[in-house]
C-alpha cells in the first residue's frame, strides 16, 4: 500500500474526531455569529503566518537525501506566500481592524500548535512537519468551501469576505494531489512513523483551536482578541447605545 494511503487509514480515527466537533458541525449548519467567524479569522491568521517560515525551516534542515523533497517545499513556499494578509482582508470586509487583529495575542491553543510544529522541525524531525499540511490542507478541502456556502447563505456578511475559505477550498484540491505524490516517495519506515504521529497531533491541537473558539465568552473576545471588535463601536449604533447606557 502507497504511503500516503497508509497515513490517511492510520489517522481516520482523529480525522473523524476533529469533523466532528461541535462548533465545526454548528458550522457546516451556519449556526454560528459574525462575531464566531472573525474569531476563526484571528486564529487562522496567527498560524498561518507561520506557514512560509514553517517550510523554509523545514527545507533547511532536510537531509541530503531528502533534496528532492527541498524542492517541492520551495514550491509551497511560493504558493503559500501573503495568506495571511489575505485572512486581514477578510477580517476587514467583516468590518473588524486588520491592525489589531495582526496585533491580538493568540489563543494558548493556537500557540501551542504552532510551537509543537517549530520544535519538531527543529529539534526532533522535519519531515514530522507534513502531518502538520495533511491536517491543515485536509481539513480545508473537506469543508472549507462548505463552510463559506453555509456562512454566506445565513450571515449578513460581505460577498468578499471569504477570500481565505474560498482559496484554500479550492487551491488544496491542488495541493493534496501534489501531498499525495511526495509522501508516497517517502521509504523510511521511522520518517513514515513520524508523519503519521505528526499527523495524529495535528488533529488534536488544530482541534484544540476550535474548542477554545466555542468556550470564548463576550468579555473575552471584547477585551482579548481584538478581531471581534468593528469600527461600528466607534462610529455607530454601538457608540449611541454605550453613551446612553451611562449613569445620569
Amino acid at each position: 500500500m502507497p504511503f500516503y494511503e497508509q497515513l490517511i487509514a492510520a489517522t481516520a480515527r482523529e480525522r473523524d474526531g476533529f469533523l466532528a466537533i461541535p462548533i465545526l458541525q454548528r458550522a457546516l449548519r451556519a449556526d454560528i455569529s459574525r462575531d464566531d467567524y472573525m474569531a476563526f479569522l484571528g486564529q487562522a491568521y496567527h498560524h498561518v503566518r507561520h506557514t512560509v517560515p514553517l517550510l523554509m525551516s523545514c527545507g533547511y534542515r532536510l537531509p541530503e537525501h531528502y533534496a528532492w523533497l527541498r524542492t517541492a517545499v520551495g514550491k509551497y513556499v511560493e504558493e503559500e506566500m501573503g495568506h495571511e494578509e489575505w485572512i486581514l482582508d477578510d477580517v476587514a470586509a467583516c468590518g473588524g481592524d486588520r491592525e489589531a487583529a495582526r496585533n491580538a495575542t493568540p489563543l494558548p491553543a493556537t500557540e501551542l500548535m504552532v510551537a509543537y510544529a517549530y520544535d519538531m522541525i527543529q529539534r526532533r524531525n522535519p519531515l514530522g512537519f507534513f502531518g502538520m499540511v495533511l491536517v491543515l490542507e485536509g481539513i480545508s478541502v473537506a469543508i472549507a468551501s462548505r463552510v463559506a456556502a453555509a456562512i454566506r447563505s445565513h450571515l449578513d456578511v460581505p460577498e468578499n469576505a471569504f477570500r481565505y475559505l474560498d482559496s484554500h477550498g479550492v487551491l488544496d484540491q491542488t495541493h493534496i494531489r501534489f501531498f499525495e505524490d511526495q509522501m508516497n516517495r517517502i521509504t523510511d519506515r521511522d520518517d513514515q512513523n513520524t508523519v503519521i504521529h505528526c499527523a495524529r497531533m495535528f488533529y488534536h491541537l488544530y482541534g484544540n483551536i476550535f474548542r477554545s473558539l466555542a468556550e470564548l465568552t463576550t468579555d473575552t473576545r471584547d477585551k482579548t482578541y481584538a478581531t471581534l471588535r468593528t469600527h461600528a463601536m466607534d462610529t455607530g449604533t454601538e457608540s449611541v447605545q454605550r453613551r446612553r447606557s451611562r449613569p445620569g
